[in-house]
């Protein structure tokens, strides 16, 4: 596999002229059981060695769903995740020590069943309760995102804008991100920015 293309651009621009159609793929729906065990990892202290178990975390999580055909459904469940976990009130619940793991065990299949996550996806963090490694949760989503990237050769292009942009303005950028770049495939995320005065910015 060809190694992915890092190249920082930035430039700011006026919403580009919306194109006739883009190209969606969706992800297929698949069904496999769960066989691949996740690692466990011993508890430590340090901003370096929970870098490095948050990294072999998503590296079993992005395995196992390349393996399972599930890479890009995985990926959406990570975005999920990883905004829920981002609430103050959620990740405090999780990390309360006072609160049994059983009720946390309970939260979870809860959050999976509302937000329709995939079956490994809700096991994954399951597990992350169970190794008390539930305080990994947002180093393990931006290591997963990288990981996803590499597997996938893809070149993440996070627009900022003033208001939303539509769809067709973002196929447009991540177009020109593309032929910038060089990169196989574009991932688009999209920040909003009250303090841009006009316009948009994007970073790679």
């Amino acid at each position: 596999m060809a190694a992915l293309q890092q190249t920082p651009i930035s430039f700011r621009s006026k919403l580009p002229p919306p194109i006739t159609s883009a190209a969606t793929t969706f992800p297929k729906t698949l069904s496999f059981s769960l066989t691949r065990r996740f690692p466990v990892l011993r508890r430590n202290t340090g901003a370096r060695m929970s870098a490095s178990a948050a990294s072999s975390y998503a590296v079993a999580l992005a395995d196992l769903a390349k393996s399972n055909n599930t890479l890009e459904a995985t990926s959406a469940d990570v975005e999920k995740i990883d905004k829920v976990f981002s609430d103050p009130s959620v990740f405090s619940f999780f990390m309360n020590p006072t609160i049994e793991e059983e009720k946390k065990r309970k939260m979870i299949d809860e959050l999976a069943e509302s937000m329709n996550l995939l079956p490994h996806m809700a096991n994954f963090l399951n597990i992350l309760i169970d190794s008390r490694r539930i305080d990994l949760i947002n180093d393990v989503t931006k290591e997963f995102e990288r990981v996803y990237n590499g597997m996938t050769e893809t070149e993440l292009a996070v627009v900022s804008s003033v208001v939303k942009l539509e769809s067709q303005h973002l196929a447009q950028i991540a177009k020109t991100v593309q032929k910038l770049t060089g990169a196989k495939n574009v991932r688009i995320k999209t920040v909003t920015d009250p303090s841009l005065v006009a316009g948009f910015t994007v970073r790679c």
